[in-house]
């Protein structure tokens, strides 16, 4: 493990008067620091860069893999797709900045929780599509793609994980797709929900995925997860895919030392070991 810095508060980007802003976890390495950028969950609607900030993200870099803790726009203020234009405006500011901070920006990971997972995700298999780059920060010369994807507990399928029964309606929490979508409820439009899933993007050109996810999770279920990895190898893409006995949806076996150095491992064999 090595000593971390952290620089707060930096902005990468401002996106109709909202300043984006990431923080970053620098790990005292030999030469420059791979990095992954992460994206906290909350539905599209709650959360913040700072999320898990000690027993995730330090912790983390402590492995050897610098981290970019990046906030997005929330569905109050926008509607999909402005939270991916978000995240890959990160990651065009990275790779334009990176260097002055000591990362090595030549590959850079994208890693997210749960709502995080998903954009973390689509950042992942959308880079061909210039329709969904946007215009949000000040680097449209730099590109957006990743080279790795560490998807934990996140969403593949909008239409299938917002459908409730009458009765899950009533005693449980609405579902968030509805409101990324700008729909009350997904059920209104089935084919935008399955066209801005994960699954739907699903090719050989993905980069390696990692994915993770509990077997108690009751938010979003395990088979979110299953599927997207299925649909991964089916496309002859690469993907490994790990599923944490006991753990629900935000679980701590997620912050436990040995799962992550598992995902620090994954990030620097395919992003680089700087040490």
């Amino acid at each position: 493990m090595t000593h971390v810095r952290i620089e707060s508060d930096i902005e990468y980007a401002k996106a109709d008067g909202v300043s984006l802003a990431l923080d970053l976890y620098l790990p005292t390495v030999d030469g420059p620091a791979p990095v992954v950028l992460y994206l906290h969950g909350g539905g599209w609607q709650v959360g913040d860069k700072r999320d898990g900030a000690t027993e995730r993200l330090e912790l983390l870099a402590s492995y050897g893999v610098a981290v970019a803790s990046a906030n997005y726009r929330f569905a109050a203020q926008a509607t999909y797709p402005a939270q991916l234009h978000d995240v890959k405006a990160a990651v065009r500011w990275l790779r334009a900045n990176g260097r002055r901070y000591g990362l090595a920006v030549e590959k850079i990971g994208a890693w997210g929780a749960s709502a995080g997972a998903y954009l973390a995700s689509m950042i992942g298999l959308t880079a061909k599509n210039v329709e969904l780059e946007g215009s949000v920060g000040d680097h449209p010369d730099q590109p957006s793609h990743v080279d790795a994807v560490v998807h934990w507990f996140g969403q593949s399928d909008l239409w299938a994980n917002s459908r409730r029964t009458w009765l899950e309606k009533e005693i449980l929490n609405p579902p968030f797709e509805g409101p990324l979508l700008g729909l009350g409820d997904v059920s209104e439009n089935p084919a935008a929900a399955r066209a801005t899933s994960p699954l739907t993007w699903a090719s050989a050109d993905a980069p390696p995925f990692l994915i993770a996810h509990g077997d108690r999770d009751r938010v979003t279920p395990a088979a979110e997860s299953l599927a997207l990895h299925d649909a991964l190898v089916r496309a002859g893409a690469q993907s490994t895919m790990m599923l944490l006995g006991g753990a629900g949806h935000e679980g701590e076996e997620f912050d436990r030392p040995g799962h992550l150095r598992l995902t620090a491992a994954f990030l620097l064999s395919h992003l680089g070991d700087a040490r």
